[in-house]
């Protein structure tokens, strides 16, 4: 017997303890994915492992991350909601605690893809439990209450780590984990419930097969936007052979779950138009979400030489912003205020973000510049997540529900893991060309050139070098000054990149069904 969805709606303090127990279980995965890459150089030096190596830190818990979310609904009919949220919960902990006592590094991968694949089901499952918990006139506000979690995490991440690294060890990273995961594992056998939707399946008829092509497709792709560039793209064979693995693991992958009669990942889903609407806009919200995220700590730590903790904190202003707008759109939401203005509003807003960095970015740009083209971000990133969110779950029903979170929820990661790539492919090839066109600009003929050698040369004579050796010294500093030119002019480029691609999403707005903003008060009477 099915349960209807309103038998799921909690009331009062319950409410309130199941919204705070998902939000920390989000929060949780969210700061995770972050926490790690500020503290890459020391988990280098105390586990002796070398740049390719470390990365897999990174790449192993992205992979069992994005394997696991879209298998998140079904996994959850199978062993009651309940019972696999806390599990996860206990596997991302243990695995948690497990990371931090690694004595090498093969011991801290394995441990973080153990930890991926327990937390890549905190989020869907969070989003779920949040969205069926408040009456569907509310789930507006639920869905902001849930963004809190999702657009704080990103940026906590950093700061957080660069803390913890700064001020104890790498360790401590993942063992800020365990009362946290307690606690949360605790609240969920005690207040979480269960929807019941009809039997279970038996082993013969579980879809290992669309299991197996489902971590071929995505596991094969993560690894190829994760190692892509620093590999060299397509010139190298094993990325060759797992782009060709990916892509035929996707085209088996739908024809089987299209035709199978108990699928792992329901496609049929998204035959629900504001679903695949949602499902685009969430991809390129990831790529403007997790790409800003990454790439402002790396423009202000390599180019402006900044410290980790301080290029973490250079975030936190975006992120209250969106926090503190969160619940005002999740109130306009509910008092009808169509998802489609605010979408366009935050596409919008995001392309002036982009182009207000475009404008200060210079090799002394100061971190009191970043500030108020951050806030504009956090304004934009809250027009754009909870409305997106809505929309993409708005004409969606019961066990549905789970079903389009896992793809919003896979499809916001795969857009981070998309920017990423693509982003650090661009500021590689993009400084190269930088560095080109500016080279014939410096000429030993050049009055202004033979200023500058002169005047780099007369100081390194005056530190005590030989006159040979401080004109070496004055054209290495030449060199690193027009390379650092060069990388500045290649991060205004992926941020107009970045503008232009949002303003481009404001088409796709216009799509949205008449009325898709209202769907969440109508259905409710």
């Amino acid at each position: 017997m099915l349960q209807d969805e309103n038998d799921l709606v909690e009331y009062g303090f319950r409410r309130v303890i199941i919204t705070i127990t998902a939000i920390l279980c989000a929060l949780l995965e969210i700061v995770d994915t972050t926490i790690v890459n500020v503290a890459l150089n020391d988990m280098r030096g105390s586990l002796g492992a070398s740049l390719t190596d470390i990365a897999w830190v990174i790449t192993a818990y992205a992979i069992a991350n994005v394997i696991i979310i879209p298998m998140t609904s079904w996994l959850s009919k199978q062993f009651g909601r309940r019972n696999y949220f806390a599990t996860s919960i206990i596997i991302f902990t243990m695995a948690s605690f497990l990371c931090g006592n690694a004595d090498n590094i093969w011991e801290l991968v394995i441990f973080r893809f153990i930890q991926g694949l327990g937390g890549g089901a905190l989020l869907v499952t969070a989003q779920t439990i949040i969205t069926e918990s408040y009456p569907v006139a509310k789930r507006g506000m639920a869905q902001a209450i849930y963004g809190m979690g999702v657009i704080v995490g990103p940026t906590l991440g950093p700061p957080l780590g660069g803390y913890l690294v700064d001020n104890y060890s790498w360790p401590y990273i993942f063992y800020i984990n365990l009362p946290i995961g307690i606690l949360a594992a605790f609240l969920t056998f005690i207040y979480v419930r269960s929807p019941k939707y009809g039997k279970k399946l038996r082993a013969n008829q579980v879809d290992w097969i669309g299991i197996v092509l489902l971590a071929t497709f995505i596991g094969s792709l993560q690894f190829v936007l994760e190692h892509g560039q620093q590999d060299d793209w397509f010139n190298n064979g094993l990325i060759v052979a797992l782009s060709v693995a990916s892509l035929f693991g996707l085209i088996l992958f739908i024809w089987r779950e299209m035709t199978y009669e108990h699928p792992i990942v329901n496609l049929r889903v998204l035959k629900d138009g504001n679903l695949r609407i949602g499902t685009i806009m969430t991809f390129i919200m990831g790529f403007g979400l997790y790409g800003s995220t990454f790439i402002i700590p790396i423009y202000t730590q390599s180019v402006l030489g900044f410290t980790a903790t301080d290029a973490g904190l250079l975030l936190i202003p975006s992120s209250i912003t969106t926090g503190i707008m969160m619940p005002f759109i999740g109130k306009m939401l509910q008092n009808g205020v169509p998802q489609k203005y605010l979408v366009t509003g935050g596409f919008t807003i995001f392309f002036i973000y982009s182009l207000w960095m475009y404008l200060i970015m210079t090799p002394d740009t100061g971190a009191e510049h970043f500030f108020w083209p951050l806030v504009v971000r956090g304004i934009g990133l809250g027009l754009l997540f909870v409305p997106i969110t809505t929309l993409s779950l708005s004409t969606l029903k019961g066990k549905d529900i789970g079903d389009g979170a896992a793809f919003t929820g896979m499809t916001r990661q795969l857009g981070g893991s998309f920017g990423i790539a693509i982003i650090t492919t661009f500021i590689a090839r993009w400084t190269q060309q930088h560095r080109v066109d500016l080279l014939p600009n410096i000429t030993a003929v050049d009055f202004n050139v033979q200023q500058r050698l002169h005047g780099l040369q007369q100081l390194f004579i005056s530190k005590g070098y030989a006159i040979n050796e401080a004109l070496n010294k004055a054209y290495k500093m030449l060199d690193y000054t027009v390379n650092r030119q060069a990388t500045v002019l290649s991060y205004m480029d992926v941020f107009i990149f970045l503008g232009v691609l949002f303003l481009l999403c404001v088409p796709f707005v216009l799509l949205i069904k008449k009325g898709a903003g209202k769907i969440d008060t109508s259905a409710a009477h």
